[in-house]
């Protein structure tokens, strides 16, 4: 089996940043971010979620700071945490200069809604001195009436872009460039036709997300479509997948993504084929049962689930690990190609995978 991935090469060139100890544009790989949804003022609950996020792999994570209490509870968080962290700002310039002290990686606050250049300029200042970047976030819930007014009422994806260079110019005019830049929607062709329309006219990173996207299964397949022809078109240099639900699962939902174009490999792929009237195997729980046991897995290892001998064997063989009902009960179990066992008492199927699934990921652990 070859091991060479075909990836999107085409990927547009921005200047680099660092949000902590992660690299952002440039040539490093896409980063995976997610959000918090705890009180920011309950250092314990926040800190616990933040560190399920670390685990399933978050590599930037945000947090809300709507007030005052929540800003001084990000010396604590700092205190308990070396995730790089960015603190979300509406408004109030105090709020991020706080955030600064308490040791932040990143802010994510539009410059124009801050209170004016003296403001503005202090945040910069601050920001420069620590090497902390800011995200400019356009949100189509939350544009200027100008802009709203001007392109007809409703968000679009110029009012979007004119948004975004307004804020960008502000930070410019007082030197600062340690920038990136998102401009989502609800709607993913607004929301693709916006950084499309921004891309060649900036260099600054981008940060790539359909916001609002909706619960685990309709928004994992919303910002599947259009984080997709995003990052195909080679535009994202790091995500969000927006879920109304556990964060956890918009950093599985991510890394789901960025696999599937192979831009990132994290953590176990399986793969099981739809089902039809030829399967020789309960693939539908076999599939259900194998992907929630390998849910702690890190390695990368591709794992198929096959019901028949049609495709089944050949799909066994190009994965690390695979699966295939073969007729009369009997499951054939491959690794690397090389069929490794036969298995005729369905009830043990799944122990044999997992341990061969454990097998592989010591040895990745060991190589690695």
């Amino acid at each position: 089996m070859s091991d060479t991935l075909h990836a999107i090469t085409n990927r547009r060139s921005t200047r680099a940043i660092r949000v902590g100890r992660v690299a952002i544009g440039g040539s490093a790989p896409i980063a995976v971010q997610s959000m918090t949804n705890t009180d920011t003022r309950d250092v314990e609950a926040t800190v616990h979620q933040i560190e399920a996020l670390l685990t399933a792999g978050c590599e930037v994570i945000r947090l809300a700071v709507p007030d005052m209490e929540s800003a001084r509870a990000l010396h604590g968080i700092r205190e308990r945490t070396y995730a790089p962290l960015i603190a979300d700002i509406h408004f109030n310039h105090v709020l991020a200069l706080e955030a600064l002290r308490a040791g932040v990686d990143g802010l994510r606050l539009n410059p124009g809604n801050i209170g004016g250049a003296a403001r503005v300029k202090e945040v910069v200042e601050a920001a420069s001195e620590r090497g902390v970047p800011i995200r400019i976030g356009v949100n189509g819930g939350s544009l200027e009436k100008d802009l709203l007014a001007r392109y007809g009422g409703r968000p679009s994806a110029e009012a979007m872009v004119e948004s975004a260079l307004r804020h960008v110019a502000i930070l410019e005019s007082v030197g600062f460039r340690d920038i990136k830049i998102s401009l989502k929607a609800t709607d993913v062709p607004t929301t693709v036709a916006a950084y499309r329309l921004l891309a060649p006219k900036v260099d600054y990173p981008f940060h790539i997300g359909i916001t609002e996207a909706g619960t685990r299964f309709g928004g994992s397949i919303k910002s599947a479509v259009g984080l997709g022809i995003l990052l195909a078109e080679g535009i994202g240099d790091t995500i969000r997948v927006s879920l109304t639900d556990d964060p956890v699962e918009e950093v599985r939902a991510a890394f789901e993504i960025l696999k599937a174009l192979n831009l990132r490999r994290h953590g176990p792929t399986l793969i099981a084929c739809p089902t039809c009237g030829r399967d020789e195997l309960d693939v539908i729980s076999l599939a259900k049962e194998v992907e929630a046991a390998i849910g702690g897995v890190k390695a990368p290892i591709k794992i198929a689930v096959m019901g028949c001998v049609v495709n089944g064997p050949g799909e066994a063989e190009q994965a690390d690990l695979g699966v295939a009902g073969g007729g009369r009960g009997v499951s054939m179990l491959y690794r690397k190609g090389k069929m490794i066992r036969r298995v005729t008492d369905r009830s043990q199927l799944l122990a044999a995978i997992i341990e061969e699934v454990k097998k592989m990921s010591d040895e990745h652990e060991i190589v690695a």
